[in-house]
């Protein structure tokens, strides 16, 4: 078990590392976050569906303030993904046909980059302080 949830962690952490700091990188002027959509989605459901997996071995049935922290840092990052998949993803979609002006797309990519770093800094900070609320 012990074995399990190592590995666990370690696809909840190590893909959730990258989802934040390339999101924080997108959100920047000047950075291209269209090339960064799809290893972000990528790594965002692999540590959606290991915190899932974490959650059910960890925390199932229990219902004190971790938990509650907890929940509200998985909400933001549940909703994170889904800013960056219906802002991001047609706009990245547009800018691969390269049909018509690659800035407006471009624009919503920036700004679903910007709303889910705003996201995942709740989700890192409910982590974060889980334990001690």
């Amino acid at each position: 078990m012990q074995t399990a949830l190592a590995i666990a962690i370690s696809f909840h952490l190590l893909p959730g590392v990258f989802w934040v700091g390339s999101n924080f990188t997108a959100a920047r002027p000047g950075i291209p976050g269209e090339r960064l959509f799809f290893p972000q989605m990528g790594a965002a459901v692999v540590s959606i569906l290991a915190g899932m997996y974490l959650w059910s071995k960890l925390h199932e049935g229990s219902h004190g303030s971790m938990e509650e922290a907890l929940s509200i840092g998985a909400g933001a990052a549940i909703l994170a993904f889904l800013v960056q998949l219906a802002l991001a993803g047609p706009a990245v979609m547009a800018i691969r046909r390269g049909k018509g002006d690659p800035l407006a797309p471009a624009a919503r990519v920036k700004l679903a980059n910007r709303l889910a770093s705003a996201l995942l800094l709740v989700t890192v900070v409910c982590m974060g302080v889980a334990r001690y609320v």
